[in-house]
């Protein structure tokens, strides 16, 4: 077979060769050890949370090492691609943090590695396979989809692998003649790498996270590119990876089973390998059968990040999650300077885990309650006011008009040494307080079951007769406590304990009253601080309509 004239036959408008792209896209200019990681994502519209996931430690790794990261967008796929979805991606990671040094953006893309988006770059990809086809390790193939369903059956009857290697790979040796009479026929083809693969054989490559890995040679001749000119996967990501000089490969444990056919190309490419990083899948312990399983678009709404966005958690508060399953002392560093920036923290592949990664809501939760503990009463109502704009537009035309209201609501048991640990999202936090608002009011507590209907009704008299606003703390509890005495309840809860046929009650029994006629609820911040806020008019309105109950 002339190999050069083969290739000139299949592409003969391909004049570039690898020495030309080569040069135009040259080695990096950055310090010795820095990063070139990259985040390439097909364009189908659903951005997930292994997606972000996987994005941090894209950009945590370049960044913590002075390296780059860029968005390179894989849409050789025609059919999952989804019209708008890069820009719903782009605003999705910046939400969250994740913002790009060069690739893809908005406006097109920036940065000197381009095209980005891979549907630009077929006279790259054309151009490399020309290569092989040149050396001899790539040719075409004729075979329709009909025969190679026909062969895979005939695998699967003799219990053999499915795929194009050995006697299966029915146009490898074909003659120029051949090749040349079916081109001009028009027969459609695709080219497959010509594999020298040994199965008996074995290679090693490095992981960052998984150490050395070392896996049997691919035997299978692949496509590497499709009949519509464009490449697959496999080949695409290979000569990108190569050309956009990245260092080091973040993608899923899933990809570990085509190591095999990427190292292949690498090498017949006459390319070094990138480092791969193969983190684990994000899973969750099921609560049908208590076993871990891997986070569903189905059945797991959090899988997705608008999931995120719509209950409004902080995007600081995800991202803090995702540090702390994504490199295992991360927790530790943050217990022990819960102020520094989280850029700060020296990430490191080998810190990340080979094994699956539990995804617990839960502990996002508590991760982000204690973010929001460490947030202002304005950062709060700033966001607060973000998310009900873009979410609930009544909410968002409640809180413009009360800012300096929720301001104080917000303040409440900020300060000091243990700042409150009760807020979490947004959806959360709303109602959490909406018993400020008199059209989101309900009562959510039962009244206390030692008082009576008739006690509470006086109860409620006797305070609204005696309440004043301009009472301090000390001065309105001592009412409370003076009611609590006339009617026959201890003053002291300590009292009734040791001697509950003496008292109806105690004076949690008669403040729980109070507090759920005003909140509605039975737990709440400090029930003094709290009237203060709702003022004098909103706290009689709510006791009158309580004593009618």
């Amino acid at each position: 077979m002339d190999h050069d004239k083969l290739a000139e036959l299949l592409f003969r408008d391909i004049t570039k060769t690898p020495e030309d792209y080569e040069k135009i896209y040259p080695p990096r200019d950055l310090p010795e050890g820095a990063m070139v990681t990259r985040m390439a994502p097909s364009p189908t519209g659903f951005i997930h949370l292994g997606n972000l996931y996987g994005a941090l430690a894209d950009e945590r790794l370049a960044h913590t090492t002075g390296g780059v990261c860029f968005l390179r967008i894989e849409d050789t796929d025609e059919k999952r691609e989804v019209e708008g979805a890069i820009p719903v991606l782009l605003d999705t990671l910046s939400y969250f943090g994740i913002d790009f040094d060069e690739g893809a953006n908005k406006e097109g893309e920036s940065g000197a590695y381009g095209p980005y988006t891979q549907s630009k770059r077929a006279d790259i990809y054309q151009a490399m396979v020309k290569y092989l086809v040149r050396q001899g390790k790539a040719y075409p193939c004729f075979m329709s989809e009909e025969e190679i369903e026909a062969m895979r059956e005939e695998q699967k009857a003799a219990g053999l692998d499915p795929g194009v290697y050995g006697k299966y790979a029915r146009h490898r040796n074909l003659s120029y003649e051949e090749v040349e009479a079916r081109v001009k026929a028009g027969e459609e083809f695709v080219i497959r790498l010509r594999s020298e693969g040994d199965p008996s054989k074995y290679f090693t490559a490095a992981d960052a996270i998984r150490g050395t890995i070392s896996m049997p040679e691919n035997v299978q001749d692949v496509v590497i590119l499709k009949k519509t000119g464009l490449p697959t996967y496999h080949f695409a990501h290979v000569v990108d990876d190569h050309l956009m000089r990245t260092t080091h490969v973040v993608r899923g444990e899933e990809w570990m089973a085509s190591v095999p056919i990427h190292v292949q190309l690498f090498e017949a490419m006459g390319w070094p390998l990138p480092v791969f990083c193969h983190n684990t899948v994000l899973m969750k312990i099921d609560e049908e059968t208590g076993q871990k399983r891997k986070l569903s678009k189905r059945k797991d709404p959090e899988l997705s990040l608008e999931y995120y966005k719509k209950q409004g958690y902080f995007p600081e508060a995800v991202r803090e999650y995702l540090m702390i399953i994504l490199n295992s002392d991360y927790e530790e560093w943050r217990l022990a300077d819960p102020l520094a920036d989280y850029r700060d923290f020296p990430f490191s592949p080998s810190k990340m885990s080979d094994s699956g990664t539990l995804f617990d809501l839960n502990k996002l939760n508590d991760v982000s309650k204690d973010v929001l503990a460490r947030k202002s009463a304005a950062e709060i109502y700033d966001f607060m006011l973000d998310w009900a704009e873009e979410y609930h537009p009544d909410l968002f035309r409640l809180f413009s008009g009360k800012k300096d209201m929720l301001l104080r609501v917000f303040d409440i048991d900020r300060g000091g040494e243990k700042p409150r640990k009760d807020l979490v999202y947004a959806e959360q936090i709303f109602g959490f307080i909406k018993y400020f608002f008199d059209e989101h009011f309900v009562y959510e507590s039962e009244w206390p079951a030692e008082v009576s209907a008739e006690d509470r009704r006086e109860i409620l008299k006797r305070y609204i007769e005696g309440y004043d606003p301009a009472d301090d703390n000390s001065a309105w509890f001592e009412k409370i406590r003076a009611i609590t005495a006339d009617l026959g309840y201890a003053v002291k809860p300590k009292d009734y304990k040791k001697n509950p046929g003496m008292y109806k009650g105690h004076v949690g029994h008669v403040s729980g009253v109070i507090r759920i006629a005003i909140t509605g609820r039975a737990n709440s911040p400090d029930l003094w601080t709290v009237q203060q806020i709702m003022g004098e008019q909103a706290v009689r309105a709510r006791i009158e309509k309580a004593m009618e109950n």
